[in-house]
């Protein structure tokens, strides 16, 4: 349970969007980037499936990762 996916968008080293599975939707951090979380965010198929890859790319992995870490 203490796992969180995020997804974020950079152009020119400048982060634009955001979305992290603890927050549920996208966040903006410039204009652009507003503009484009908006849109994510209206957009309910996308949000769907962006909030089902916790389970479906995380869970599945966990303990793989966890094991070559150590």
């Amino acid at each position: 349970k203490g796992i969180e996916f995020i997804r974020s968008t950079y152009f020119n080293k400048l982060q634009y969007t955001k979305f992290s599975s603890s927050v549920g939707k996208f966040v903006g951090f410039t204009e652009q980037g507003m503009k484009n979380a908006a849109a994510s965010n209206n957009n309910n198929m996308y949000m769907a499936s962006i909030r089902a890859a916790k389970e479906t790319i995380c869970q599945p992995n966990i303990q793989r990762i966890y094991d070559n870490i150590l």
